[in-house]
């Protein structure tokens, strides 16, 4: 007759319930399945899913009581880890939404606003249609495939019980910030740039001839102008993504490497 010890289930359980709370954790705040608009349902599923699938090819979970102090302290820190790590992947998409939001303000567009149903703010139209289109160009190029690779990856450099991320890493957080607003900067320059410029000469033939009405027609032209020039940047769009793409997963993968 075979024996299974308590160790034995201990250390089955262990296997994948260490990865699962790290996965979990990502996929809270991760892109596309960690929208409002994916239930939480599904990404309990999509998160135990993932760990039974990657829990054979990771490292061996180390041996820890599942119900003493350390396994609660353990808990948490993985949670965090995937947390901290969707973060990264998050400062992708709101790169996108501050272009939007810079844009929209320039061309009078900053009054007309909707609530994002990925996240439930109040975003301008502008913000969501760059929103919408980066995160179909996230699914399209593989970038969910690149994340669950990269989070995969994790386990065998910070593997679960080996300590938390280090103060290195957690003061680089501070850096994805600065990086996020030059990246929005970066995307929205042509088109504020060309908008300021449009601003400058508007105001000049206004100041020059006050009799002239410039409303009637400077804010229908500067909508028209704004729609123009976002349709004649769309070539550059897709290089700019995968650009900053990169940018993010090296972030994220850099997050549990920085020791």
């Amino acid at each position: 007759m075979v024996e299974i010890t308590a160790a034995q289930i201990g250390g089955w359980l262990g296997q994948y319930l260490w990865p699962l709370f790290r996965i979990s954790g990502f996929f809270m705040l991760a892109p596309v399945v960690g929208s409002q608009l994916v239930p939480a349902r599904i990404r309990l599923m999509l998160s135990i899913l993932t760990a039974l699938v990657l829990a054979p090819v990771l490292p061996a979970m180390p041996a820890i009581d599942a119900v003493s102090l350390n396994s609660a302290f353990i808990t948490i820190q993985q949670v965090l880890i995937g947390v901290a790590m969707a973060l990264a992947l998050q400062m992708l998409l709101q790169v996108f939404i501050l272009a939007g939001q810079m844009i929209a303000m320039q061309m009078g567009l900053g009054f007309a606003s909707m609530v994002d149903p990925s996240n439930g703010i109040s975003v301008t139209v502008v913000s969501q249609f760059h929103l919408m289109l980066a995160t179909l160009l996230f699914v399209a190029v593989g970038g969910h495939l690149a994340m669950i690779e990269v989070l995969a990856e994790s386990f065998i450099v910070l593997p679960v019980g080996a300590g938390f991320i280090s103060n290195n890493a957690l003061w680089s957080i501070m850096g994805w910030f600065t990086w996020m607003f030059a990246a929005g900067v970066l995307m929205a320059l042509p088109a504020v740039t060309s908008l300021m410029i449009v601003n400058a000469a508007l105001g000049v033939i206004t100041r020059s001839a006050p009799q002239f009405n410039i409303m009637t027609i400077g804010f229908p032209f500067m909508v028209i102008l704004g729609l123009a020039i976002i349709w004649a940047t769309m070539g550059n769009y897709l290089p700019h993504f995968e650009y900053f793409t990169r940018d993010a997963l090296d972030m994220m993968a850099d997050l549990v490497a920085i020791r």
